[in-house]
């Protein structure tokens, strides 16, 4: 799974802005898929160059005019060709876990500090999801119930793995 995977299933879904494109990135794609602005416009430079998807330019009255991408007959096979191919092993990146796991060349209140901010981002993390949950349970299909409830509970379990070392850490609750 790429970039050019996952912005070719939002498309498929309807045409939209690179701006768009973004914000759809944002929340729920965000805990299992993250993508900058310097990775999206590449990325769709390089499926327009392919004949993945294709570009009108939107006149907009006291703003830039907006670029909106569609998908072609290419990039709909592309993206069914993306969702029959294998599922590859997840990968996982953490500046937390690669700052706990050298963390013996720091002192215990850093430690504590940056364990406590994680918790605090877990906590919330799951809080957001939860609420999307809720708010979108009308309708919504299985699958992305799916990824909610495993967001969630991911979350729910990071917060409390990290509350039980704070506690080991410091001796006492975060």
């Amino acid at each position: 799974m790429n970039s050019q995977d996952v912005i070719l299933g939002l498309l498929h879904r309807a045409p939209l802005s690179g701006y768009e494109i973004k914000q759809k990135l944002e929340m729920p794609l965000s805990f299992f898929f993250d993508a900058s602005f310097g990775t999206i416009y590449p990325t769709l430079a390089k499926m327009e160059a392919l004949g993945y998807i294709v570009k009108e330019s939107v006149v907009q009255e006291g703003r830039p005019n907006k670029n909106v991408f569609s998908l072609t007959s290419e990039g709909r096979a592309q993206f069914e060709h993306y969702l029959h191919s294998p599922v590859e092993n997840d990968s996982y990146r953490s500046d937390f876990l690669v700052r706990m796991f050298f963390g013996e060349y720091s002192d215990d209140e850093t430690l504590a500090d940056w364990i406590r901010d994680e918790i605090r981002k877990a906590e919330t993390a799951a809080a957001q999801l939860d609420r999307m949950k809720a708010d979108w349970a009308q309708g919504m299909p299985a699958s992305k119930t799916l990824c909610l409830d495993i967001g969630i509970d991911l979350n729910a379990s990071k917060a409390q793995t990290l509350r039980e070392a704070f506690k080991r850490l410091t001796g006492s609750d975060a």
